[in-house]
């Protein structure tokens, strides 16, 4: 495969909210993608939004067959319903394009294996978009827990409050369907969650889980989701995701470990200790104290441009530059399509629990040799454990099916 040179060039299908945003961001001034990175066209469902949002931008509306024809489009963003994604991703592939897809990946782990079979065989970088992985704050935990600064990961608490009026799940009809959008506020919301969640503490092999819905109309799928996890390495931990916290609160994630504690709450580091030599904590510990977060400001600077829909530029743009780098070099994007794979087999496995009443094992996948680019065909599935008959409390999901508002694909 011959690998682009200069900028790539890319056009977007799906013109809702992300995928407006991600046009906004392809063509504001930034002199980080000047040169590396171009939007070309755009594509969707709906000939009016499509040529609203093309005109706002200043770029070309067509329809999806025309724009994978264009010889000056290298790589697609794909910012369609979650469940659209293996069917259209395979198309993009196919005409020859690299795939970056709006998470989740897709609604099941056999889609998603799919997408990475076809990715395989058509010799195109595939990666999704989980950019909280670029947020500096993730990124220094993430070394942080690699050297071994925290000891022993010990646990993992992953907490995402947020609240959804029932004008959201109204607004349109693929919303909390299990076809389209694969779940609730687990699968939409807090996948990137279940994401920096493996990505910090590595695989998560079972779950025992709860779902329900508590605070919306005619969802077929949950507003609460939570679940008991067990990661590979022994840690445990445990998964709140919900749209019906009102009026929301922030998204937070703490790893412990015998030898200190990182904890990043909206994208920030909020907390952060790490054990220096010879250091012991009071016996009974130090109850929050000896935060060394503010040690670690300086490394914590980034671009705090917002887009009108509320999110940040910076982390999306280096998320996009980082597949652009991939394409160029022919290596894996630091999130790769093995990566939203994994993300989805713990997502449908709490599902899973949550139906059947018992603990449910996930196949991590192959063993981790840095990035991955899509060489696993394996789908990923959960296996129900235990001998019990429990009823369950979950919303009749199946592994078959299927932050704030920024976090929707809409």
């Amino acid at each position: 495969m011959e690998r682009p040179r200069g900028e790539l060039r890319f056009g977007i299908v799906g013109c809702g909210s992300i995928g407006g945003f991600l046009g906004r961001l392809l063509t504001r001034d930034d002199p980080e993608l000047r040169g590396r990175a171009r939007l070309t066209a755009v594509a969707g469902r709906d000939p009016a939004r499509t040529r609203e949002l093309a005109a706002e931008l200043n770029r070309d509306a067509v329809g999806v067959p025309e724009l994978l024809a264009r010889r000056d489009v290298d790589a697609v963003l794909l910012c369609t319903p979650s469940g659209t994604h293996a069917d259209l991703g395979t198309a993009v592939l196919r005409a020859g394009k690299h795939l970056l897809v709006e998470k989740p990946l897709e609604v099941t782990p056999a889609a998603a294996a799919r997408l990475i079979s076809v990715a395989r065989r058509e010799g195109r970088t595939l990666g999704v978009v989980s950019q909280r992985r670029f947020d500096p704050a993730v990124r220094l935990a993430r070394t942080a827990i690699g050297a071994g600064e925290l000891g022993r990961v010990t646990s993992v608490l992953v907490e995402l409050p947020w609240w959804r009026e029932q004008s959201y799940y109204d607004s349109g009809g693929w919303r909390g369907t299990r076809a389209l959008d694969g779940g609730g506020a687990l699968m939409n919301q807090a996948v990137h969650a279940v994401d920096l969640a493996q990505w910090l503490a590595g695989p998560v092999v079972e779950v025992a889980a709860h779902t329900a819905v508590l605070a919306h109309d005619g969802l077929a799928v949950e507003d609460v989701a939570t679940a008991s996890l067990r990661f590979r390495d022994g840690a445990l931990g445990a998964l709140l995701a919900t749209t019906a916290a009102y009026p929301g609160r922030t998204a937070r994630i703490s790893v412990h470990g015998d030898r200190g504690s990182v904890v990043v709450d909206n994208d920030e580091l909020a907390y952060f200790h790490a054990a220096r030599e010879g250091e012991r904590a009071p016996a009974y510990g130090a109850f929050g104290a000896a935060n060394q977060a503010a040690e670690h400001a300086p490394s914590q600077k980034r671009d705090g441009s917002r887009d009108r829909i509320g999110l940040l530029y910076q982390p999306h743009r280096d998320q996009v530059l980082d597949f652009v780098d991939a394409v160029r070099e022919g290596r894996a994007p630091l999130v790769d399509a093995e990566a939203g794979r994994r993300a989805v087999a713990v997502v449908t496995a709490v599902y899973t629990s949550a139906a059947t009443g018992r603990p449910v094992r996930v196949d991590p996948g192959p063993p981790r040799t840095g990035a991955d680019t899509g060489t696993d065909t394996g789908t990923g599935t959960g296996t129900v454990t235990g001998t019990g008959t429990g009823t369950g409390t979950g919303t009749g999901n199946s592994p078959g099916t299927g932050t704030h508002h920024e976090e929707d694909t809409s």
